[in-house]
């Protein structure tokens, strides 16, 4: 335990002075500090960081700031404040905790005259900081795991089917804890395929590609948002989605796009859908079997804005329910 000199209440070395905890978050380039945070480090007294390699060290030294390697105890610090002095220290990636709780014991003790505790947020985290940490994990992963290094697209694939529908059924429980972590699983695969892609030998493209890709597509499509157009309305919003869509794609039919792996229902309305946005009357194929009739029924759903793959899906697990509660089984 390091020994605090007593000293007159009042003396000029009785008045308390000031610490400031200075943080900072990994995600924001080093150097870039707030105002605030700029000018304690200049009027500071005396500057102190725990770690040598701590990323903020080297831009401190060529602004001219003198910061010492050291570690003091919260006693040391509160020594070194004596007198009105101002000490800033740098904090590590944990926040200090160690120096924290020894100035609350200190503090707690009412014995000690306690300096000015100031905690000074010196950059912040971004919205979306955090998908940083996501690309720099999946780098190592993709890097380091045995398993993880060996995945292709194709091999991955059916992995993106399975967490979408998880995600449905998430969506459709109404759990918010599930929900989280299941758009999280569909975020892997989109962050583990743009890992992968950066290593295609002709044709590589990053994550920042896509969610530049996407970026821009965003704001192309909408116009009332980005540019000088208007909407009001739902309907209006969806007309200029499906124009500038249109003007992008320049298909030679509506149903160019439309992927046919996705499940019948779901296939079904989506070309009814497209068939009714571009005003076109197409008779449904003469056939007999289940498969027309329920043809039939998804286009029927869709001209009366129905989904007919979450109707099913509702129906289905109400027969699920009904099935439980005839074996006895809680729902």
């Amino acid at each position: 335990m390091g020994y605090v000199r007593s000293v007159n209440a009042t003396s000029p070395e009785a008045a308390p002075g000031r610490i400031v905890l200075l943080t900072t978050s990994h995600r924001v380039a080093p150097g870039l500090l707030s105002w605030p945070a700029w000018q304690a480090l200049r009027t500071a007294d005396r500057v102190l960081c725990a770690d040598g390699a701590h990323p903020q060290l080297p831009y401190l030294r060529e602004a001219g700031i003198t910061v010492d390697e050291a570690a003091p105890t919260a006693e040391q610090l509160v020594e070194a404040c004596s007198g009105g002095r101002t000490a800033v220290v740098v904090a590590t990636g944990e926040g200090e905790p160690a120096l924290t709780d020894g100035l609350a014991r200190m503090a707690g003790t009412g014995r000690v005259p306690m300096p000015e505790l100031e905690l000074l947020p010196a950059s912040y985290d971004l919205p979306g900081a955090r998908l940083l940490d996501l690309v720099q994990v999946m780098d190592r992963i993709r890097a380091e795991c045995p398993w993880s290094s060996r995945q292709t697209h194709e091999g991955l694939a059916k992995y993106g089917i399975e967490e979408a529908y998880e995600l449905v059924e998430a969506i459709e429980d109404g759990d918010r804890d599930e929900l989280r972590e299941e758009l999280g699983d569909v975020l892997l695969q989109v962050v583990f395929h743009a890992r992968i892609a950066e290593e295609h030998p002709e044709a590589p493209f990053s994550v920042d590609d896509v969610a530049g890709g996407i970026v821009a597509k965003l704001i192309h499509r909408h116009p009332h948002v980005f540019g000088d157009a208007t909407a009001t309305t739902p309907e209006e919003v969806r007309e200029h989605w499906l124009r500038t869509k249109a003007e992008e794609k320049r298909r030679e039919s509506v149903t160019d796009g439309i992927p046919l792996g996705q499940p019948g229902l779901a296939l079904a309305a989506k070309l009814a859908s497209r068939v009714r946005t571009a005003g076109l009357d197409v008779p449904l194929p003469a056939g007999e079997g289940v498969g027309y009739e329920l043809l039939a029924t998804a286009v029927r759903a869709a001209e009366a804005g129905v989904d007919p793959e979450a109707a099913l899906r509702v129906a289905a697990r109400a027969y699920r329910d009904a099935v439980r509660a005839a074996e006895g089984v809680s729902p």
